[in-house]
């Protein structure tokens, strides 16, 4: 843009001179011509020459450009007498001759101020023209008009090829700019992709192997672009070491949790045994006793489950590998079902499955872990009467390719809008109107979600008053659909709800 305003400006200075100079030219011989409409008499230089009683006789004189006017005004602005030169071979001698003008011409002619300056005019036929008035001393207004289409050629022949000669430039200068440019930026896209590598990399969990740098060709303090990419690997190396901190202190406490979960099973469950052998030993106790060995055994039963859950969180943290093996979800939700029903009997249970198998490959008993928290979690946070529904669809999400989604649906009351962005953090706890009667630990949607990440799936809620859905979705098993598939009966290839 910078060469084009450049070019557009010499351009524009240039023409304006090359037309006032060539204007200038073609105003003096102009007037050179005009002063012979008039010559005065015994002039030097002239030979004596006398006044011409005709004042357009010096039409045929020659010396003047072929298509010269000449035009005699009136005092009423009327054309009276008008003649243009024009070229004459006759007998192959080449001779000036003139002809009348037209009286649109005259017309044109006529509206000339007659003040004695140069003006343009434009005449029917002949093209532009540059015309100016003589008074004779005869008492009359000559004009003299000589075609200016030369000069008019010259400044649109200029203005071409200074457009000519700017495109050219301006295309020379965007390919030498591009490649100038393309030669001097490639150190700092190798500094872009070194970053955007680094983008990429997984920062948010686990152990990171940060080794991603910027090479020191491009990392030459001498240079802007190297202290970018110097300033760019001293950023690594600074969140490297946070990093690797961080991944330190992780594994500290996972292995606290771990440790600690593992080493507390053990005297919880002795606990629970003396409790329970006290409890139902043949010395008599006390009511208040008994009840409290009861409470006793309760509180253990429940410290287990937590120190289960927590060692369960901290083995997915660890990355330890689950068991991969074909599962169709079907049975596996029949069960759970069948289970939350005889725990909640006061609860109403639906089933929704598909007649085609929704095999998944992953491990058997945390996905019947999942679903029993899943069922669990909507059984105890929901009031007497509330319907239960558990779904199993297949379906295939772009992007994602086949997958199996398992969704458990409930119309109780719903999940607080303040609580909805945290179900799924540890210890999570709801509100009184979705909490537990008999106590939580706050681990089951945590649990829920560890599981499914580890299964390669995602997982997510939606609530509102009158119906909450906890939906999972993870990918299908296709050599294991394909298997399958042949072994169900078409006649049962319907959707049913099964009421338990």
């Amino acid at each position: 843009m910078l060469i084009a305003v450049v070019a557009a400006v010499i351009g524009a200075v240039t023409t304006i001179a090359f037309d006032s100079y060539m204007y200038g030219k073609l105003d003096d011989q102009l007037r050179g011509i005009a002063v012979r409409a008039d010559p005065p008499r015994g002039l030097p230089g002239l030979g004596g020459l006398e006044r011409m009683d005709q004042p357009l006789e010096f039409l045929g004189g020659g010396g003047q450009p072929f298509g010269t006017v000449g035009a005699v005004v009136a005092d009423s602005g009327e054309v009276t007498e008008s003649r243009r030169t024009v070229e004459n071979t006759t007998g192959g001698q080449r001779r000036d001759s003139s002809v009348p003008l037209t009286e649109a011409q005259n017309d044109k002619l006529a509206a000339v101020a007659r003040d004695g300056k140069v003006h343009s005019v434009e005449l029917p036929g002949l093209g532009g023209y540059r015309a100016v008035s003589v008074s004779t001393e005869a008492g009359l207004d000559v004009l003299v008009g000589i075609p200016s289409g030369e000069v008019e050629d010259a400044l649109s022949t200029l203005i071409v090829v200074e457009v000519c000669v700017a495109g050219a430039g301006l295309i020379a200068a965007g390919i030498a700019g591009t490649v100038l440019v393309g030669v001097a930026l490639r150190p700092l896209r190798r500094v872009a992709a070194t970053a955007t590598r680094v983008s990429e990399l997984p920062l948010h969990s686990g152990e990171v192997a940060l080794h991603e740098r910027v090479p020191d060709a491009e990392a030459d303090p001498r240079t802007e672009v190297g202290q970018v990419g110097g300033a760019l690997n001293r950023m690594l190396d600074h969140v490297h070491s946070a990093l690797h901190a961080r991944q330190e202190s992780e594994t500290r406490v996972r292995q606290f949790v771990a440790d600690a979960s593992h080493e507390l099973r053990t005297p919880l469950a002795s606990i629970r045994g003396y409790a329970e052998l006290t409890r139902r030993g043949g010395e008599p106790v006390g009511t208040d006793t008994r009840h409290a060995l009861g409470r006793i055994e309760a509180e253990a039963i429940r410290m287990t489950g937590l120190v289960e859950d927590l060692l369960l969180l901290a083995r997915l943290d660890a990355g330890r590998p689950l068991s991969q093996e074909s599962t169709d979800l079907s049975p596996l939700v029949v069960d759970a079902v069948s289970d939350a029903r005889a725990a909640g009997q006061d609860h109403k249970w639906l089933l929704e499955l598909p007649v085609e198998p929704a095999t998944v490959r992953g491990d058997g008993a945390r996905l019947h872990q999942v679903l029993v928290n899943l069922l669990g979690n909507a059984r105890t946070h929901t009031p007497p009467g509330t319907t239960v529904t558990a779904r199993v669809r297949c379906g295939d999400i772009p992007g994602a390719g086949p997958t199996v989604v398992l969704e458990v649906e409930d119309d109780g009351p719903g999940i607080p809008p303040q609580l909805l962005p945290h179900v799924f953090e540890r210890f999570a706890r709801g509100d009184a109107s979705r909490s537990r009667h008999a106590g939580s630990t706050g681990l089951g949607l945590a649990i829920v979600q560890a599981v499914v990440d580890a299964h390669g799936g995602t997982v997510g809620v939606r609530s509102g008053p009158g119906r909450t859905v906890v939906g999972v979705r993870l990918p299908a098993d296709l050599p294991a659909l394909a298997a399958l598939a042949p072994a169900y009966d078409s006649q049962t290839r319907h959707r049913h709800i099964t009421q338990l």
